[in-house]
């Protein structure tokens, strides 16, 4: 939650400082021109008691995604608490319901580039070949606050694990690079593992914190998100004040979560994010074109990240513990046999 929250603060910092979308001046869309756009209207105390849905049908039907997440919350909670929830229907229906979902995700980023293509032809055609100045100094910007995300991981990691740090980054280099080039933290994975095994990570240690790590410690995709809707917010003229961007952050931390499993998540939590702020969701065709670029470093980040996170708490984890399994698993042997 720290790194999520610091890397989400320093995005919004260098968004407000650099203003990459201020000088786009975009006219706003015809079907959110006619909603009425009023960002200062949505108040903390306006987001807390929207979070809870009054039915979860019409959550869904109008597509809150944030409503959604808080009743799946208590809905996990309460599946939690049957014997074997995952062996009985309900458990069963909802894993295959997950794969059938993830599975549309994919078939609809398949068809994206024709949309990217479409998208960045018409942003060209009515700004100018101007607009890719505009998107090469967001590009740049993004990657200086991942070089400053990065100097900031590594002082942490350096606190922590002392002298180290250095072999460790070392060893991790193979995998962050291979995150780089596919921007697919999947395809890292094994070599990720391979690398704090090499470090001295218990594997008991390893294959829980590094999934988990997936999930919920995505720093390089949490500073994305920051970039790309405060960057909206300006490309569309459109004042976002403390207020609102404090809230976004809460948003952005809850929201985010759990997303490792879909293709281009980060983009999908954006689109959710949009209608919470009356933002133009037409918006999101800014920079799906050239997500790609940003993708491979976030991908990468997090891989850095998640590497640390699991070195760190294998230092601190007690290895009495696992002296204690060894000792124990010979006598357990044979009461088994």
């Amino acid at each position: 939650m720290c790194a999520s929250a610091t890397s989400l603060a320093l995005g919004m910092l260098l968004v407000n400082f650099f203003q990459p979308g201020v000088h786009m001046n975009l006219a706003l869309p015809d079907v959110s021109a006619t909603s009425g756009l009023k960002t200062g209207d949505f108040t903390l105390k306006a987001f807390i008691t929207h979070v809870f849905p009054h039915s979860i049908v019409e959550a869904m039907a109008t597509n809150e995604i944030l409503q959604i997440l808080v009743f799946s919350l208590f809905f996990g909670a309460a599946l939690s608490t049957m014997k074997n929830p995952m062996d009985s229907v309900i458990g069963r229906g909802l894993e295959e319901l997950t794969k059938l979902m993830f599975r549309i995700t994919d078939y609809v980023m398949r068809f994206a580039p024709l949309g990217v293509f479409a998208a960045m032809a018409a942003a060209i055609t009515v700004e100018g070949v101007g607009v890719l100045w505009t998107y090469g100094k967001l590009i740049g910007e993004f990657y200086l606050g991942l070089a400053l995300l990065w100097a900031i991981l590594f002082f942490v990691g350096y606190v922590l694990l002392g002298r180290s740090l250095g072999r460790l980054l070392g060893l991790i280099r193979e995998p962050t690079l291979l995150a780089f080039a596919t921007a697919s933290s999947e395809s890292a994975y094994p070599k990720t593992i391979e690398a704090l095994d090499r470090f001295g990570v218990p594997k008991r240690i390893s294959s829980f914190v590094l999934p988990l790590g997936y999930s919920f410690n995505l720093d390089g995709s949490m500073m994305y998100q920051a970039f790309a809707v405060l960057f909206i917010a300006q490309a569309y003229n459109i004042e976002m004040g403390f207020t609102q961007q404090l809230t976004l952050l809460l948003v952005l931390m809850l929201t985010s979560k759990g997303m490792a499993g879909v293709a281009r998540a980060s983009l999908v939590v954006v689109a959710a994010t949009l209608p919470m702020f009356h933002l133009p969701e037409a918006g999101l065709l800014l920079i799906i074109g050239i997500d790609q670029f940003f993708d491979m470093g976030r991908t990468a980040t997090n891989v850095i990240g998640n590497s640390l996170a699991t070195a760190v708490v294998a230092k601190y984890e007690p290895a009495e513990e696992e002296a204690v399994e060894e000792a124990a698993e010979p006598a357990v042997q044979p009461q088994v046999g």
